[in-house]
């Protein structure tokens, strides 16, 4: 746009310039100038080639883009969002329409981003042997190398649109922070260091520090390794573990516009916190839904003690 006010200046400053000496016999004739601006070619008529020359040197015709791999980059610690203010929804772009498989076998999900055993599992178990290779999912950018708490051994890779993938768990680490790794490379082998009923691949998408539902964005069903959309933007429900039951699939109903997204929010569950003196017959009543329902959008049995804190679905 400043180019185009620009030129439209300069053409207003030739043509008043123009008419102020029309009856002078001197007048120099106008000479067309061509300049190139990327791949576009503009040709301005004036008497003023120093305005041409300016123009041509203004080349910043695009905003440039963000850098992801500069913002808040910290190897020290798992987490360089902690302080960062979020907005939601939040959008994440691809150029790519497929991911590397972070493993060699066949992708089998033993456990699911949602709410287990009374903590938020925010990310998915993949079976896998001991050694097994594991590969980053994309190109990027070895953030964070460590031995994390409940993880394991940890390897953090940035990707260029700002997502995070982090693979834990692992038995070997064969990349050093700030590596930038191909999709598909090699960077750790597979085991059960940490907290981990034996061997897994435990799996995490994060943006901005936030761990994102990871079957929201790709499909692991089958062996095409898509990625679900070239825009996908994220409400709070995919970044809720307790909105989801770790141990079924939850049912993706993909937002690839702000749009669509801002919508959402009207439709979002509600989630109630268990207070003192809570039963499951007194929430039913409050919202108007069935004992029934609320046992099975929570995975619980009638007879389940409710706890201080607890989180509960309930869909009305």
């Amino acid at each position: 746009m400043k180019i185009f006010y620009l030129i439209v200046f300069a053409c207003f400053i030739s043509n008043y310039a123009h008419c102020q000496t029309k009856d002078s016999l001197a007048i120099e004739k106008e000479a067309e100038t061509e300049m190139k601006l990327e791949t576009k070619t503009f040709k301005i008529h004036t008497s003023f080639p120093a305005i041409s020359i300016a123009l041509q040197h203004l080349q910043t015709l695009e905003t440039p883009k963000k850098d992801w791999i500069a913002e808040n980059w910290n190897t020290k610690i798992y987490n360089p969002y902690k302080n960062v203010a979020k907005e939601y929804p939040l959008k994440i772009t691809f150029k790519d329409s497929t991911y590397a498989s972070p493993i060699i076998r066949k992708k089998v999900i033993t456990s699911r981003y949602g709410w287990r055993n009374r903590r938020a599992h925010n990310g998915i178990d993949i079976d896998l042997v001991t050694g097994d290779r594991v590969m980053s999912m994309f190109d990027g950018v070895v953030r964070y190398v460590n031995y994390h708490s409940g993880h394991g051994k940890t390897v953090v890779v940035r990707h260029y649109n700002g997502l995070e993938t982090a693979y834990t768990h692992l038995s070997k680490q064969l990349v050093k922070v700030n590596d930038t790794v191909q999709k598909g490379q090699i960077i750790g082998a597979g085991g059960a260091t940490g907290n981990a009923r034996g061997s897994h691949l435990h799996l995490e998408v994060l943006f901005q520090g936030i761990p994102i539902h990871p079957e929201y964005v790709f499909d692991f069903s089958n062996e095409d390794n898509l990625i679900r959309s070239n825009e996908i933007w994220i409400t709070r429900k995919w970044t809720s573990a307790y909105r989801h039951n770790a141990k079924r699939k939850s049912k993706i109903k993909l937002l690839t516009t702000e749009a669509e997204a801002i919508a959402s929010k009207a439709d979002e569950t509600k989630v109630y916190t268990v207070r003192s003196g809570d039963t499951l017959s007194r929430i039913s009543n409050k919202y108007n839904v069935s004992i029934a329902r609320l046992c099975k959008d929570n995975a619980i049995r009638k007879t389940s003690k409710l706890r201080i804190g607890q989180k509960l679905i309930v869909k009305q």
